[in-house]
Order: C-alpha cells, then sequence, then structure tokens
C-alpha cells in the first residue's frame, strides 16, 4: 500500500499522521526557518499553515493536508501520534545488549534469587516476566489487537486508550529512568509510532496475524503503567508567596545535581503516580527582594546544568546527553517543587535546549524532562540563606 494511501487509513481510524523522512523511522525534517531558529512548536506558524514541522505536533487527519504533503514527498512514511489518537503502543525491543543486574529488570518488582533468568536475552523475554508475575497473558502473544513486527526483530503492540481522561506517558526500557520493562518501551502521550507497512532502510514494518485495529489497552497492563510512574499528573498549581519550610520528617536532603541515575526507580512514585508532591507552606508573606534572591540563587545553580544540556549539540554522541538532560531536570524539579521557580517556564527551556542538542529526538527528549522534573518535584530544593 502506498504510503499515501496508509496515511489516509489511519487518519480515517482517528488518528492523526505526520511523514517521516523517507526511508528512516525519524520525523522529516523541519523547514529551514525552524531549523535556524529555536522555538516551541506551539508558537510555530508553520503548524497552522500547513507545514509538517516538529514531527507529532504537526499530525492531522485533514485529508487535504495529508494529500498535500505525501504528494510533495510521495516516498515519505508514516508516523502516527499516538496521544492525540489514545494510542499506547508497547514497543518490544531485541537489541543485543548487555542484560542488566536482575533488579533493573522489572522496576519496583524485586525477582527471587531462585529464579532462574537463564536464557534471557530481551524484551519479549522480560514482557513475558512481568505478563506471568501477573497471572496474565504475555502481549507479545495478544492475537486480539493489532501487532506490526519492526525490521529489527522487536513487535509494536498497539493498544487503544478506553479512558481519555487517562493519560499515559512514553517512556524507553533500558534506560535507566523508570520502565515498564527491560528493553520494553512504551509510546503513549508525547510520542509516535511508525505506522504498518512503512519502509525503512531496515525493512517494512509488517503486521501479524489478521488484526488490524488496536483492542482496549487491559487493565492490568493500565495497573502496571500506573505503577511504573506512566500516569500524567495534571500541572501543579502555583504555590502561596511566603517562607518556604522544609521537607516532611525523612525526606531527607537533595543534592543539587543529586543522583539521577536510577533515580526514577528509587522511590520517586509519590511524584509519577499522579499524586501530589510535597509543596512548600506558608507562614508569612517573603519580602519581594528576598524572594528574587531566592530566585536568583536558583537560576544560578540550575544554568550551569542547561549550560552542559547545551554543549551536547557538538556531537551526536558520546556526550552523556541523557545524563545531562536528567541532571538538569531533576534539579530543576526540585527547585520548583520549593516554589523557586515557574514549572511552564522552566520546562520549556529545557525542552529547548534538549531540541537544540538532540533536533531529531523530540518526544524523547521531551520524556527525559517531563520524567526527571517529577522525579526532583518529590525532593524540594530550598535556598534560605541563598543569596
Amino acid at each position: 500500500m502506498p504510503p499515501r494511501s496508509v496515511a489516509r487509513w489511519c487518519a480515517a481510524q482517528g488518528w492523526p499522521v505526520h511523514p517521516l523522512a523517507p526511508g528512516r523511522k525519524t520525523p522529516a525534517a523541519n523547514c529551514p526557518e525552524c531549523r535556524a531558529r529555536r522555538h516551541a512548536p506551539a508558537d510555530c506558524p508553520c503548524l497552522p499553515a500547513g507545514r509538517p514541522c516538529h514531527g507529532f505536533h504537526a499530525a492531522t487527519t485533514d485529508p487535504g493536508r495529508i494529500d498535500a504533503w505525501w504528494t510533495a514527498t510521495p516516498s515519505a512514511g508514516v508516523g502516527v501520534a499516538c496521544g492525540p489518537a489514545g494510542l499506547v503502543v508497547i514497543d518490544i525491543d531485541a537489541h543485543a545488549a548487555e542484560v542488566p543486574d536482575r533488579a533493573r529488570l522489572l522496576p519496583g518488582i524485586a525477582i527471587p534469587e531462585q529464579v532462574s533468568l537463564a536464557g534471557l536475552a530481551s524484551g519479549f523475554d522480560t514482557l513475558a516476566l512481568l505478563a506471568a508475575y501477573r497471572g496474565r497473558p504475555d502481549p507479545a502473544a495478544d492475537e486480539d489487537t493489532l501487532r506490526v513486527r519492526t525490521p529489527s526483530g522487536g513487535l509494536h503492540v498497539w493498544y487503544r486508550n478506553p479512558d481519555p481522561d487517562t493519560r499515559l506517558r512514553c517512556s524507553t526500557g533500558s534506560g535507566s529512568r523508570a520502565a515498564l520493562a527491560w528493553q520494553v518501551d512504551v509510546r503513549a502521550d508525547g510520542g509516535y509510532i511508525v505506522a504498518p507497512t512503512t519502509r525503512t532502510a531496515q525493512g517494512v514494518y509488517r503486521p501479524v496475524g489478521s488484526t488490524r485495529l488496536p483492542a482496549p489497552l487491559p487493565d492490568w497492563l493500565r495497573d502496571e503503567l500506573v505503577r511504573t510512574g506512566h500516569l500524567v499528573a495534571p500541572a501543579p498549581s502555583e504555590p502561596p508567596d511566603g517562607p518556604l519550610t522544609a521537607p516532611a520528617e525523612g525526606a531527607g536532603p537533595m543534592e543539587v545535581a543529586g543522583p539521577v541515575k536510577g533515580a526514577a526507580h528509587a522511590g520517586a512514585s509519590g511524584a509519577r503516580d499522579g499524586t501530589a508532591a510535597r509543596r512548600p507552606t506558608r507562614s508569612g508573606q517573603v519580602p519581594p527582594a528576598r524572594r528574587a534572591a531566592r530566585t536568583g540563587a536558583a537560576h544560578r545553580i540550575l544554568d550551569p546544568l542547561i549550560a552542559q544540556v547545551a554543549r551536547c549539540a557538538e556531537a551526536r554522541e558520546g556526550t552523556a546527553f541523557t545524563e545531562k538532560l536528567n541532571r538538569a531536570a531533576y534539579t530543576a524539579g526540585g527547585l520548583i517543587a520549593a516554589g523557586h521557580l515557574d514549572h511552564a517556564v522552566v520546562r520549556d527551556r529545557l525542552v529547548r535546549v534538549a531540541q537544540h542538542a538532540r533536533p531529531w529526538q523530540q518526544a524523547r527528549n521531551e520524556a527525559i524532562v517531563d520524567d526527571a522534573l517529577a522525579v526532583g518535584s518529590a525532593r524540594p530544593l530550598h535556598l534560605e540563606g541563598r543569596s
């Protein structure tokens, strides 16, 4: 089926689509103006003008716009914006990689030493193990939903989110942040998935079996996604003005550039499962000068970390980009939770600098920022005495 027909078919299902670069699984390149000027997709004039900039942010179900895009580039692949489409796709990887310690295979689940892991080598194995732990069928073998074999030997298991009021975020399963399982990614709000029959230089994304539409996301799998921090919580309300108290007893001190690696695995669920992070309390008014001094101190902490992320633009690999972005967003989350910085402003700044450094992975950049902000927000960073 030609890519334009695939795009039209997806749109007919109510799934907004956007073009991918020909022969690749990444979004089509931005226009020269967008590449030359850093800006938020929401502020870009290209989107209302119908240009396919900013990846899944441009996704549409409009037949006229789809025809125009694929007439201009007939070989462009098809990406589906998961959030607006109401899709949750379990992306099972089969990459050759060293198997991590058993504590990292299923986040939040302790696998006893007596459980043999002989032969475990990929996301197929960890997802099957998770299903077995819960006494549920393996999603990779779910013949009642759309499944797509990837050119690398992985599998995309497509599900429909039956609850439009519940938003689930993307994640990667091989990183240090919270995940469903090792080598099992999640494509949902804030990301996209490659449409079936799309051809890349590595091969074709081929549907498996006879089912061509997603089934509702199983309740148990939704519960696992919520447990592992995939629930998108509502934006936090603004903190009140006033002196900021220390976090509750037992919260512990937070290092300015605190341990980000594995932080999402180690007790951050309070901020990432939809519950509110601890908020600063009010005990009188803070003079504007003192409040401004604390904001300035917060920026002096955060600015060098953001500068490290920006310098990752100098090379495509080997710069520890993910670790540096994690650290900056984690620290920002603590400063935001303590009331020193504004969430929306700081998130936008982090996403912009990440996009500057890694413009080809916008969805992943946003997921890293959102996850680390959520983890950091559970450990407010108070700056009394700093100026």
